[in-house]
């Protein structure tokens, strides 16, 4: 099993910046990539970025640009720095982890989500 916990939501501008950040714990061997989801109220739930063991990236276009995904300095941490925000940016933003090795990115494990609020 893996466990994960975010951090760094908030309420921010619109054309401010925020950066979240997620830790792993567990059975972290087995991961294989991490990533990031949103979900509005009303709106389906969306894949915004991912990263790979081994760095690469993938972006969804409504973020790509803006947002950046990261693996931290700290094993098995990953970071999304997010800006500039716009207020459709606003959702409960969950980390994700896989375990997998085939493509698409399949989340195997969620974070509780963290809530992000763009608004002047």
């Amino acid at each position: 099993q893996v466990q994960l916990v975010e951090s760094g939501g908030g309420l921010v501008q619109p054309g401010g910046s925020l950066r979240l950040s997620c830790a792993a714990s567990g059975s972290t061997f087995s991961i294989t990539a991490m990533g990031w989801y949103r979900q509005a109220p009303g709106k389906q739930r969306e894949l915004v970025a991912t990263v790979t063991n081994g760095g690469s990236t993938n972006y969804a276009d409504s973020v790509q640009g803006r947002f950046t995904i990261s693996r931290g300095a700290a094993e098995n941490t990953v970071h999304l720095q997010m800006n500039p925000l716009k207020p459709e940016d606003t959702a409960v933003y969950a980390c994700t982890a896989s375990i997998m090795t085939s493509k698409p990115y399949v989340p195997n494990y969620w974070g509780q989500g963290t809530q992000v609020t763009v608004s002047s």
